[in-house]
């Protein structure tokens, strides 16, 4: 069922955004922005942001400050990070839905995604916080994921959904990370 997100049970999870890598990422400083929102107003909600690092001996660790503003860091090698990881055992129990944001959104972040729902978690990928080298990589990587049961949101989406109403006490301040 295609419910809206819910702070509750989510777990932001940031996928290999690292220094290396993102010089050739197409739109770059948008999918960084994007998944900047998520963290911040992840971070105001009380939602856990776990990050992935691939291979950070080559291409470097995460980038600044999204790093710092992650709770945990799963460093690994292979492209799904569900593998020889503590991905799995970092996920809070209770927290069965996961908002993937990152990048290469056509190898680690599907392979993620894919590994994530074989583990029968809820997947919303980020649409606007994921990017690829090649726009059509990208594209594709969203229609996989999408017929794989994974949800394609945008941050907008996810953030909205997260408050559910006006009335939330912190909705002034996440409203202001996406003016």
């Amino acid at each position: 069922m295609n419910e809206p997100c819910n702070a509750k049970r989510s777990t932001l999870l940031v996928v290999d955004l690292q220094e290396r890598l993102m010089p050739v990422i197409h739109e770059a400083k948008n999918v960084v922005a994007r998944a900047r929102v998520l963290i911040d107003a992840a971070r105001l909600l009380d939602i856990p942001v776990i990050g992935t690092e691939q291979n950070p001996l080559s291409l470097g660790p995460s980038v600044s400050p999204l790093r710092e503003l992650c709770d945990d860091m799963v460093t690994k090698i292979h492209f799904d990070a569900c593998i020889d990881t503590p991905l799995l055992e970092t996920i809070e129990p209770g927290r069965d839905e996961v908002i993937v944001v990152g990048c290469e959104a056509h190898v680690c972040v599907l392979q993620t995604v894919l590994g994530l729902l074989r583990h029968n978690y809820q997947v919303r990928l980020v649409s606007d916080a994921i990017g690829s080298r090649n726009p059509l990589d990208k594209a594709a990587a969203i229609e996989r994921a999408r017929d794989a049961d994974a949800w394609p949101v945008t941050s907008e989406m996810v953030v909205f959904e997260w408050l559910h109403h006006c009335k939330h006490p912190r909705f002034r301040e996440v409203l202001a990370l996406v003016k």
